[in-house]
């Protein structure tokens, strides 16, 4: 009697282990047909995965008899599940195509330039203060613009004046009279453009503030060796 429960012990162990399934695919990107390297493979059930290697081949052991859902996953690529049923009469590795997402940014356009350009599009690093922004910090200290270029790394607004609150802006260090502050792409305030009043530009009417550290003289000449800052303003839009 012990025999014959050994035996089908025995064969109920052999039973399992030759129920495991072995599952392999290639991972490719559905425009180029390129392998996918390091993309994620998941099986739900089984609460494991693993990730293709340099070819975009996975190969996962160990997969029982039955339905099995599995999740493919690449970044900047849309998710894809599929239902498997094991076994499987196909042999060969199965061809899985993810699809790239198609992901809008939002356009900056850059005229401390002379010309409107996109960020992305310029050889010179400009730092964007966006309109957003603006609005937030004026509801903390409306009417100052100050307060919205002294948080920027590299940029410090000195008081020059205690009865007209007039300050200078310093970029990396440099005096004041080496900033050039434009508006629209035109110089403020000739050759005193280095510094600004507490009430003689208003936050609610940027659009966006552009800053450019370092030497700008090519463009807008001596005054801005340190830095540039531009003043955008708002456009008008139509009524209705």
């Amino acid at each position: 009697m012990k025999r014959i429960i050994l035996f089908l012990a025995v064969l109920l162990c052999a039973g399992t282990v030759f129920s495991q399934n072995i599952y392999k695919a290639q991972i490719k990107d559905s425009k180029t047909r390129l392998p996918l390297s390091g993309a994620s493979v998941r099986f739900i059930e089984l609460r494991t995965g693993m990730s293709s290697d340099s070819t975009g081949m996975v190969t996962i052991t160990g997969i029982p008899d039955g339905k099995a859902i599995v999740i493919f996953q690449f970044t900047g690529y849309a998710q894809r599940t599929d239902t498997l049923t094991f076994p499987m009469t196909q042999t060969l590795p199965a061809e899985i195509l993810l699809y790239a997402e198609d992901e809008e940014l939002e356009e900056v356009l850059v005229s401390a330039t002379r010309s409107s350009r996109t960020i992305a599009r310029i050889p010179t690093r400009v730092e964007v203060i966006s309109g957003e922004e603006l609005d937030e910090k004026s509801n903390m200290k409306p009417g100052d613009i100050r307060m919205l270029l002294s948080e920027s790394t590299g940029i410090q607004t000195q008081q020059t004046s205690a009865t007209s609150a007039n300050s200078s802006i310093r970029i990396q260090g440099l005096d004041g009279k080496y900033t050039q502050i434009i508006r629209d792409g035109f110089p403020l305030y000739a050759g005193f453009s280095g510094g600004l009043g507490l009430l003689q530009i208003a936050p609610l009417d940027l659009q966006q503030v552009e800053v450019i550290k370092g030497s700008s003289s090519t463009l807008y000449g001596g005054g801005a060796i340190a830095g540039l800052v531009n003043l955008v303003s708002k456009k008008p839009t139509e009524a209705g």
